[in-house]
């Protein structure tokens, strides 16, 4: 496939390698221009573009980027063909995206998104930790591979980005419509605690709408008073599984 990514950081970074390595035409872009993209990532494969090519002569447009994003990049989306995939990875954190109402209010991370981008997408690859997805990558059939929900109003876009998680090194799970993509968001019992395909359907079952965003602040509350003074921008793997089985699970 033709794959436009549309976003350079931790998630972003592990999507080029992974989707390369399985020989797909992947592009991927920053919001600061190709000139700005550092040399590791680079050498992970593809090509970097400015963020109108990433978008241009492709099957899939993937948006690694906050939440909080979404908004400026919904004119660049507007420009691509029907039919085009667009796959969703992000997440609400209130605390770095400032206040959504409607979120707060209860609508769905993914239904947002939508609004925001007059288009439909599939939710992917938010559940995961970026430091799992980079350290943890297991061949098809492996009893311990990592599984993430996957959603979208379209079965057939379901399909297609369950195709893709799966090039990626990981199991996918049809996880339904838009509107049940709540139980894949943070502070949910499946997010970032690593489980396998047997374990994720009783997670995302046991879900907690009213639960699930108290749980996020409280958790991100540990893990930045964990990363403060230290230089670095995300918890390591090991870590961020155990602190979210013992919160969210």
């Amino acid at each position: 496939m033709k794959i436009g990514i549309l976003g350079t950081g931790a998630i972003g970074k592990t999507l080029i390698q992974r989707l390369s390595a399985a020989r797909h035409d992947v592009k991927f872009a920053n919001s600061r221009g190709p000139e700005t993209i550092q040399a590791d990532v680079l050498s992970l494969g593809g090509h970097a573009v400015a963020a109108s090519e990433a978008m241009r002569d492709v099957d899939v447009v993937i948006l690694s980027v906050p939440l909080n994003r979404i908004p400026e990049i919904a004119p660049l989306v507007a420009g691509l063909p029907p039919g085009t995939l667009i796959i969703d990875t992000s997440n609400y954190y209130p605390q770095r995206d400032g206040m959504i109402d409607a979120i707060e209010g209860g609508q769905v991370e993914s239904l947002w998104v939508v609004e925001q981008l007059g288009r439909p997408v599939a939710k992917a690859w938010n559940s995961i930790s970026a430091g799992s997805f980079a350290s943890t990558s297991k061949p098809a059939g492996s009893p311990e591979r990592i599984a993430i929900p996957v959603a979208a109003d379209s079965e057939k876009d379901r399909k297609a980005a369950m195709g893709l998680v799966e090039d990626t090194g990981l199991d996918a799970l049809d996880a339904g419509p838009l509107a049940d993509s709540w139980r894949q968001q943070p502070g949910a019992p499946c997010y970032c605690t690593d489980l396998t395909r047997t374990e994720l359907p009783a997670a995302l079952a046991a879900a907690d709408a009213v639960r699930s965003p108290k749980r996020r602040d409280i958790s991100l509350a540990a893990v930045m008073e964990r990363l403060a003074g230290s230089g670095e921008t995300n918890p390591n793997a090991e870590y961020m599984v155990r602190l979210s089985r013992a919160m969210f699970m």
